[in-house]
């Protein structure tokens, strides 16, 4: 088994940034709210940390102040270290390498070569790499064990399920042999049917991912699912280790609302929030929820410090959100500090943080239209 003690986490805290527009524009993907009180980079983080792993980089691009915030120095993770510990990786680029201009990079090999100094002087065996896009509770000591076993070059994470057309446009599949082995793959396919969903988690050995970023950088490529993955999986040993359990990719608002909703689920919420492999998140102090005499609750995700007294159904409530008298709100999603004034009647709304909604207001989206109110909105 790999001593987990010789591994490292990379986290992309901006990748698929654009499948969720309304939700990234003044944020990056890992700083999106999720579940009441947790942010997407929380459930990466938080499964390295339970998996041992105590050297984590999180490679950042724009938009991402609201992300320093969040992370600070690692200490809700305990990764508040001098040996190791949380790093955060702006894209301050390596300009006299030839990269892209200001180090904005193009893809995920471009992400890797602007942090190659800090792959080369983390001393470790095994590097895993994980997205934001996904909502897992994963341990990531199976999948290396996984790996050694199979002798891989790369191990990929994925999940098997059935999607109607057009739900794979924004993900990678896999061609899984008998074996167990990746034969192809194919990026953003227009067709639906039962697939093997890449979960964007990846694990190699650091001088193999050191020796592929060092060759791309060489070929100018950027795109580690078709320069490497697609292109090169009949050449490399590229693995597949299927997880079985509960997962939601992030991959549009609808998405985002329907695995929100998922949470009302008892038995998908504990796979999620184990007891034994919790997920971490930063620690606000508020007081409990109130609930007016009139208030009335079900199905319902109740964050600290709401204020309740009109009715909620089918919801997720953020911390500080306030409901007035007599308004009606389900199968909505309401941010942080948000204010819904009485009498008003919300149905599938997404309404982001400090979102004001006046008295007497209607606001009715469906299940695959929820409506977003953006941040800092009065309606």
């Amino acid at each position: 088994m790999a001593r987990i003690a010789s591994v490292a986490g990379i986290i992309f805290a901006n990748m698929h940034d654009s499948t969720i527009s309304d939700l990234t524009k003044l944020r990056t993907m890992g700083s999106v709210p999720f579940g009441g009180r947790y942010r997407l980079i929380d459930f990466p983080l938080s499964n390295m940390v339970n998996s041992g792993i105590t050297s984590v980089g999180v490679i950042t691009k724009s938009n991402y102040q609201s992300l320093l915030d969040h992370l600070g120095s690692g200490g809700e993770w305990d990764l508040s270290r001098k040996t190791g510990g949380l790093r955060l990786l702006p894209p301050y680029g390596n300009i006299a390498e030839g990269l892209t201009s200001g180090g904005l990079y193009r893809g995920r090999l471009e992400a890797l070569a602007n942090i190659i100094r800090f792959i080369e002087h983390t001393p470790v065996e095994y590097v895993v790499m994980s997205d934001c896009n996904v909502i897992v509770n994963i341990d990531f000591k199976r999948v290396l064990e996984y790996h050694e076993q199979k002798n891989a070059d790369i191990t990929v994470v994925y999940g098997n399920g059935d999607f109607a057309e057009g739900e794979l446009r924004t993900k990678t599949i896999l061609n899984i042999s008998q074996d167990e082995r990746v034969q192809d793959v194919s990026i953003r396919p227009e067709n639906g049917g039962n697939a093997n969903v890449s979960m964007n988690i990846f694990v190699m050995n650091r001088e193999f991912l050191l020796g592929l970023i060092k060759e791309s950088m060489s070929r100018n490529l950027y795109s580690f699912e078709i320069d490497i993955m697609q292109h090169r999986c009949k050449e490399l040993g590229i693995y597949g280790f299927k997880y079985e359990g509960y997962h939601a990719h992030i991959d549009s608002l609808i998405a985002y609302h329907r695995s929100n909703m998922e949470l009302m689920d008892l038995s998908k919420r504990l796979e999620v929030f184990n007891a034994d492999s919790p997920i971490y998140t930063k620690v606000r102090d508020e007081a409990p929820a109130k609930y007016g005499l009139e208030a009335c609750v079900t199905d319902s995700l109740i964050a600290d410090g709401c204020v309740i007294e009109g009715s909620a159904e089918n919801c997720v409530l953020f911390r500080g959100v306030k409901i007035g008298k007599g308004a009606v709100v389900k199968n909505s999603i309401i941010m942080q500090d948000s204010v819904i004034n009485e009498k008003c009647e919300l149905n599938y709304v997404i309404a982001d943080k400090d979102v004001k909604v006046g008295s007497y207001r209607t606001m009715l989206g469906t299940e695959n239209y929820p409506i977003y109110v953006s941040k800092n909105s009065s309606v």
